[in-house]
C-alpha cells in the first residue's frame, strides 16, 4: 500500500488531502509512523523525530495514528487477495507476498491479476496499492518499491540479473544504512560490485547473511510464500517526554510495557523463552540485553523478574535514556512447563 496509513488518514479527512501529513506525535519527542508523499517531497520520513520533520517541512500537520482503523483496512484488503490465491504471506498491515503459481483464476498471468487487484483495492477502499510482480520474492519486493505510487512492475526471468547489477546497494531490501556502509567500505557499491565477491569473502565479513547476499547479486531467492507465519517476537516500547536516568523511574516506566506483551500473550495463547530489553540513550545509541529460559514462561511474574534483571544490568548510568522496551521471543503456542536455570546472552 502507499504511505498506507497517512493516506487513510488523507481519505477519511478531506481537509488533509494534497497536504503534507505525517501520522504519529507531533511532541518534540514524538516519532513519525508514516508519512504522505506531499510530506516526502520535503525529505520527511518514517521513523524520523518529529522534531526533525518538522524542520524539514514547518507546514507539516500531525495526526495521530489510528490502529484500528488501519487493522480493518488491512483486513479488507487481505480478503481480496485471498480472491486471488490461497498462498498469502503477510509481512506488515500493508504488505504482503501473493504466490499466484497455481491462482484460483485459471489462465490468468501474474501480471493480470496484480493489475486486477489494484483496481479493486482503489475501487473498494479509495486506496492506492503498488505491485511488483517477478520469480522470486527478492525481485517481487525490489519491484514493488520501483514505480510508486500506484506503481506496477514487472522484472521477467531474463531481466533479473540485469536490474539487481543496476541498483545501488542501499536499494537492495535488507541492506540497511550500517550494512551498506561496510559494503562501500570493502568496494561494494552496486549490485554489479556485490556479484563480483565470492561467497567465502561475504560470509568472512557478515557472518551466515553473507551466502543470501551471495544469492540476491545473482537474483537467486528460493524462500517460499509462507501462508500464516509463525510470529516471531511479541514487544512494546515507548520514547519518554524528558530523558530518564534514575533506575526507580524506569523500572516504573518499564511495568506497563511487560503488562502490554504479557497481555498479548494471554490474548493469543502464545509463551515465549528469550527475554529482551531495548534502551536508546539521550545521544540515540542503542543497546540490547536478553536472557533466554530452558523451558517457556507460563508466569507473569518470571517474565517481569527477568525483565526488572536484565534493566538492573545496565545501571549506573552514564547517560539518560530516551527509549526503552521489551520484548518476548522464542514463541510457541501451549504452555508445556518445566522450570529451568537461565542463560545470559549479552
Amino acid at each position: 500500500m502507499d504511505a498506507f496509513y497517512a493516506s487513510v488518514e488523507q481519505r477519511d479527512n478531506p481537509e488533509l488531502r494534497n497536504k503534507p501529513l505525517a501520522v504519529g506525535g507531533s511532541r518534540e519527542r514524538g516519532v513519525v509512523a508514516a508519512a504522505s508523499y506531499e510530506a516526502r517531497q520535503f525529505g520527511v520520513r518514517s521513523a524520523m523525530a518529529s522534531s526533525i520533520a518538522l524542520r524539514k517541512c514547518p507546514d507539516l500537520l500531525f495526526v495521530k495514528p489510528r490502529f484500528d482503523v488501519y487493522k480493518a483496512v488491512s483486513s479488507q484488503i487481505k480478503s481480496i487477495f485471498a480472491q486471488y490465491t490461497d498462498l498469502i504471506e503477510p509481512l506488515s498491515l500493508d504488505e504482503a507476498y501473493l504466490d499466484v503459481t497455481d491462482s484460483l483464476l485459471s489462465n490468468t498471468s501474474a501480471t493480470q491479476i496484480a493489475q486486477t487487484i489494484k483496481e479493486q483495492i482503489k475501487r473498494e477502499t479509495q486506496l492506492t496499492a503498488s505491485a511488483g510482480v517477478s520469480y522470486n520474492k527478492f525481485l517481487a519486493k525490489l519491484a514493488s518499491d520501483h514505480r510508486k505510487p500506484d506503481g506496477l512492475f514487472v522484472i521477467k526471468p531474463h531481466q533479473g540479473l540485469a536490474f539487481v547489477e543496476g541498483l545501488r546497494i542501499e536499494q537492495f531490501h535488507g541492506v540497511g544504512s550500517v550494512t551498506a556502509a561496510k559494503m562501500n567500505q570493502l568496494g561494494i557499491f552496486t549490485g554489479l560490485d556485490l556479484r563480483q565477491q565470492t561467497e567465502a569473502f561475504l560470509t568472512r565479513h557478515f557472518g551466515k547473511v553473507g551466502h543470501h547476499y551471495f544469492c540476491i547479486a545473482r537474483a537467486i531467492d528460493y524462500r517460499p510464500v509462507t501462508a500464516n507465519r509463525v510470529r516471531k517476537s511479541v514487544g512494546s516500547e515507548t520514547t519518554f517526554a524528558q530523558d530518564l536516568i534514575e533506575e526507580s523511574a524506569l523500572a516504573e516506566a518499564l511495568q506497563p510495557l511487560i503488562d502490554s506483551v504479557w497481555g498479548h500473550c494471554e490474548r493469543t495463547g502464545i509463551r515465549g523463552r528469550t527475554v529482551t530489553l531495548k534502551v536508546k540513550y539521550t545521544d540515540f545509541a542503542q543497546i540490547t540485553r536478553s536472557r533466554t529460559t530452558l523451558s517457556l514462561m507460563t508466569e507473569t511474574t518470571q517474565f517481569r523478574q527477568i525483565a526488572l534483571e536484565l534493566l538492573e544490568s545496565i545501571h549506573p548510568l552514564q547517560k539518560g535514556v530516551r527509549l526503552l522496551g521489551v520484548s518476548l521471543s522464542n514463541l510457541q503456542t501451549g504452555t508445556t512447563l518445566e522450570s529451568g536455570q537461565l542463560t545470559l546472552d549479552l
